[in-house]
């Protein structure tokens, strides 16, 4: 189990420590008014001096008591007007005696109501947190207590061969503690382990694993315990390993039910017990002589005590209501993912590594989440059974045999019959018009308004000095600076509506008085420096009504579709005609009509060349020409020889010349 650490409270710090003198209390109340008069560091030595001493004199009679709670009685104490103590003045040696005293005298009363709804609401304080929180917290624990193991991983420089193996066991043990899936010191598990690793990160690749860098080698790291986790947790789901893997799922179908039911139980008997005290209130109300012996302050406080106790288990409640909404979609999600993991593995001896790898990420975050569902309802089951320390005052102040007696001749009512009592008789805002009144069906998030004082009437509480009665919120809501205001009737909302501020500071002064109303009602604007730190946030936080919104309307001009039937024919001469043609139509075939002869036919089509100009040409006129020889014959003319003898040359053009 992870608890998150111890904090402060507000007015409990740190510091150098000093011996309280005339001005040590001086700041401590200033913080209350906001006049500090020293300076802070040394403010914070006297508080803690103060909550020292306090502390030591509680331990020496027996009494062990936290810082926190110490330091919120001081500042009970000192809120109290009958205790004397002024503010706005410097305080002497005297007075801090004084306020340690009445400190101790009310650390050291066991059998008061009021220290026990101080210690339960500082109990709660301390130990509570959101849902978003612990988880958060609860995975940095785990971070840092493997940190030394990752660092041994990271920092390794193995490179002999006994080196190697040893470093490959360290991954393996990694990968169990990070999982969470069993002990590294059970040679099974640890022999299952190493063989899913194995299948996707041999012992050969060690040596590229230690040439990465640091950062890459935690976020390997992460991957790989994610992926065998998811392997081992699959071959769990086929029956062929598993071991040492708890049944998370069905371990959780059985706890939420078990825890629910307790809490159920005790709540029930809460509101029981507030029922018969508030019953007993009203009647000593209207006969004052039974306050002589029942002395109805100390009922009052164990009222407040119950209603504080009430509160608590309603938060516990919501939050395990919550868990058990994210199991039960874990679970389809976690049967859906094995299912798919299935159909992609089958019989097949080899898959995608982009195909499975995905999925067994995915089964191990599941199977992470079911973790922390569990450890957050171990938590949660945990607180529950420790708030029950802190109701031991009831059954030696009231004992049974004493509220029967005080119950004889009185109807109990419960809650939800006090508002139906008054369920008609609502407010009527035309009664109040400077003032703004909210109603169901007037405002839109209703249900989500940040009632004052938890939702009990105002009017009530202020009137009979602190007796606490349910407001009903559908009679109507008082808006009044910007905060909201619930009323038990209506003739409390009327009275309450005519002078608010004198109802609110006598609503004030009564938890100046009874420190525990101070976060029983949520008075935490009033007292800042007594916010619980699970409140802190929610200081600021003011929903507003939604009364009025921009909206806008359209009418169409035909609502209704036309009924106008076109085809509609009132002359009996007319639909004797189309009669007729219809029969007509059965002995013909048109071309939307097919018989059975007919509907094998299909359209065809063909193609024919066109006519165009077109001549032919049978005979062709031709000529071809031929050189014409010439010849030139020399010589005869004769010349001075008798005998003559002529030259023949031949001029002929050649062919291609022509």
């Amino acid at each position: 189990m992870v608890t998150r650490p111890t904090r402060r409270a507000p007015g409990c710090p740190e510091g150098p420590g000093k011996d309280p003198g005339e001005e040590s209390l001086d700041t401590a109340l200033a913080l209350d008014s906001g006049q500090a008069r020293m300076p802070p560091t040394q403010a914070e030595s006297v508080i803690k001096n103060i909550i020292r001493e306090i502390g030591q004199e509680c331990a020496a009679h027996g009494e062990i008591v936290s810082e926190t709670l110490v330091a919120f009685m001081v500042k009970a104490v000192v809120l109290d007007p009958s205790n004397g103590f002024n503010m706005d003045r410097t305080l002497i040696k005297s007075d801090v005696q004084k306020l340690v005293k009445h400190c101790v005298t009310r650390l050291l009363d066991n059998k008061n109501p009021s220290l026990d709804t101080i210690k339960m609401q500082v109990y709660f304080d301390m130990n509570y947190t959101s849902r978003e929180e612990f988880l958060e917290e609860h995975h940095r624990v785990l971070e840092s207590r493997l940190g030394s193991v990752m660092r041994e991983i990271t920092d390794n420089r193995a490179c002999a061969r006994e080196e190697l193996e040893s470093l490959y066991r360290k991954i393996v043990s990694y990968v169990l503690l990070r999982s969470g899936l069993g002990s590294p010191t059970d040679i099974k598990i640890v022999r299952e382990a190493t063989a899913a690793l194995q299948s996707v990160f041999p012992q050969a690749e060690l040596g590229t694993f230690l040439t990465l860098s640091k950062k890459d080698k935690e976020r390997q790291l992460k991957e790989l315990t994610m992926i065998v986790t998811g392997i081992r947790l699959f071959n769990r789901d086929c029956g062929k390993g598993g071991e040492g893997i708890d049944d998370l799922p069905a371990i959780l179908h059985e706890a939420i039910p078990a825890t629910t039911q307790h809490i159920d139980s005790q709540l029930q008997i809460a509101q029981e017990q507030a029922y018969r005290y508030t019953a007993i209130l009203e009647k000593v109300r209207q006969n004052p002589l039974m306050s002589v012996q029942l002395q109805p302050y100390m009922l009052k406080e164990a009222l407040y005590n119950v209603r504080q106790y009430e509160i608590f288990l309603q938060i516990i409640l919501s939050d395990i209501i919550t868990c058990a909404q994210e199991v039960e979609m874990m679970i389809k999600k976690l049967g859906a993912q094995l299912e798919q993991l299935k159909m992609i593995v089958k019989s097949k001896t080899a898959v995608p590594t982009s195909q499975v790898f995905p999925i067994f990420i995915a089964l191990s975050n599941l199977w992470t989440s079911f973790q922390d569902e569990t450890v957050l309802i171990s938590v949660l089951s945990n607180l529950t059974s420790h708030l029950e320390a802190f109701l031991g005052a009831h059954e030696l102040l009231f004992p049974e045999k004493v509220l029967r007696g005080l119950l004889d001749g009185v109807t109990v009512k419960t809650d939800v019959f006090r508002m139906r009592e008054q369920m008609e008789d609502r407010v009527n805002a035309e009664d109040f018009r400077k003032l703004e009144w909210l109603f169901p069906e007037t405002t839109a998030n209703f249900d989500k308004l940040l009632l004052q004082y938890r939702g009990f009437c105002a009017y009530t509480f202020a009137t009979t000095d602190g007796l606490l009665l349910p407001g009903n919120s559908a009679i109507g809501i008082l808006k009044y600076k910007d905060k909201y205001y619930t009323f038990n009737s209506r003739d409390a909302a009327y009275s309450f509506a005519e002078n608010p501020e004198n109802y609110i500071n006598l609503i004030t002064e009564k938890a100046k008085k009874n420190a525990e109303l101070i976060q029983l009602l949520e008075l935490h604007q009033q007292f800042e420096t007594l916010i619980p730190y699970s409140q802190v946030k929610d200081v600021d936080k003011h929903i507003k009504p939604i009364t009025k919104c921009e909206s806008g309307t359209q009418t169409d001009t035909h609502i209704l579709p036309p009924t106008i039937v076109r085809s509609y024919e009132w002359n009996e001469w007319e639909l004797r005609r189309k009669a007729i043609k219809l029969a007509n139509l059965r002995q013909k075939v048109t071309h939307s009509v097919q018989t059975d002869l007919s509907h094998m036919r299909r359209e065809n089509g063909s193609q024919v060349y066109s006519s165009k100009d077109a001549s032919t040409q049978s005979m062709k006129e031709g000529s071809t020409r031929v050189p014409r020889p010439q010849v030139y014959i020399a010589g005869l003319r004769g010349g001075r020889a008798k005998t003559t003898c002529g030259v023949k040359v031949n001029l002929t053009r050649a062919i291609d010349e022509t």
